[in-house]
């Protein structure tokens, strides 16, 4: 489980496709931390670290997860979000982020306001009874809380320290983003319907 609060941003160096699945090698400072068979969350994309050396690591994406993910966008040189999983005992600061993508969503705007950047996202619109007026997302792993809620769409504001931190100042329109809906709501729509 992960918070949403970006610890430190990665760069994918090799993409290796190994039958169905996708091996990708990324470069951090956080590598000589990690253990193998650490949970880590990459653009809000849970994986397991299989190998390390110096200052990289390897995680394996499988077909599963690249059918319902943006990581098949992924190339070389890309910035990535990444989050250690949270311990019992810390601070929960963002929203309970399982790393379990809902969707791919795509921005549709992207303004520049002097100070602060908003963005608005599309995604399918069978989701909508998961997101709420100032309830929280996932956004390529970033827990970031949502505005002018739509059935198919909603904004975003980006303050100037998650701009700087966070791979979402990649983001233009046209760019495909990893989505993960606020577990709360899942679980009251699943309850709903068995009544």
């Amino acid at each position: 489980m992960f918070t949403g609060i970006i610890e430190n941003l990665g760069t994918i160096i090799s993409i290796e496709k190994s039958g169905s699945n996708i091996q990708y090698w990324i470069k951090s400072s956080l590598a000589i931390e990690l253990k193998i068979d650490q949970s880590v969350s990459h653009n809000g994309v849970c994986m397991t670290v299989v190998e390390i050396d110096n200052d990289s690591y390897r995680v394996t994406a499988v077909e599963e997860t690249l059918a319902i993910t943006a990581l098949c966008n992924w190339k070389v040189g890309d910035l990535v979000n990444l989050e250690r999983s949270m311990k019992l005992g810390d601070r929960l600061d963002g929203h309970m982020v399982y790393g379990h993508v809902d969707t791919v969503g795509e921005c549709i705007d992207y303004q520049d306001l002097d100070g602060s950047w908003q963005y608005t996202f599309m995604f399918d619109s069978k989701f909508k009874n998961y997101l709420v007026e100032k309830g929280s997302v996932a956004l390529n792993g970033t827990s970031l809380t949502i505005f002018n809620v739509k059935s198919d769409s909603f904004s975003v504001a980006v303050i100037p320290y998650t701009y700087e931190h966070t791979s979402i100042k990649k983001i233009r329109k046209g760019s495909k983003i990893n989505l993960e809906f606020d577990i709360f709501g899942k679980y009251v729509e699943k309850f709903l319907q068995n009544r």
